[in-house]
């Protein structure tokens, strides 16, 4: 079962994202910030579901920790945002996918498919 870690500071969003991830048969990782992704204090992944716009450490400024920290540099990120036109920051800092808010149960699931594929 892949396990995907989700990074979101509304408690609502949180458990509806872990609710959809669970039924599509993933282990759903839920977080309320993401401090610890900075001191590499977690088991590693296969997906990682971050919105940008976080309280403390910025879902982008993540995004790009990740992508430069050896042990988690090939693993996908999908950046969630209810900011419309990020596509240039979303680029610069590697994540594999943007998806704006409000955004489709299924995009959400056929990024994470599409990434996963093969992990």
């Amino acid at each position: 079962m892949k396990r995907v870690m989700i990074i979101e500071d509304d408690p609502a969003i949180l458990d509806v994202l872990g609710i959809i991830f669970n039924r599509a048969g993933y282990t759903a990782i839920p977080h309320t910030n993401g401090d610890f992704i900075l001191q590499g204090k977690f088991e590693i992944p296969d997906l990682f579901v971050i919105d940008k716009q976080l309280s403390g450490v910025d879902g982008l400024d993540l995004c790009k920790h990740l992508k430069s920290w050896p042990p988690t540099s090939h693993l996908p990120v999908i950046i969630l945002s209810a900011t419309p036109h990020l596509a240039v920051q979303i680029k610069q800092v590697g994540a594999d996918a943007f998806l704006e808010k409000p955004f489709s149960n299924n995009d959400l699931l056929q990024a994470a498919r599409e990434l996963t594929n093969g992990r």
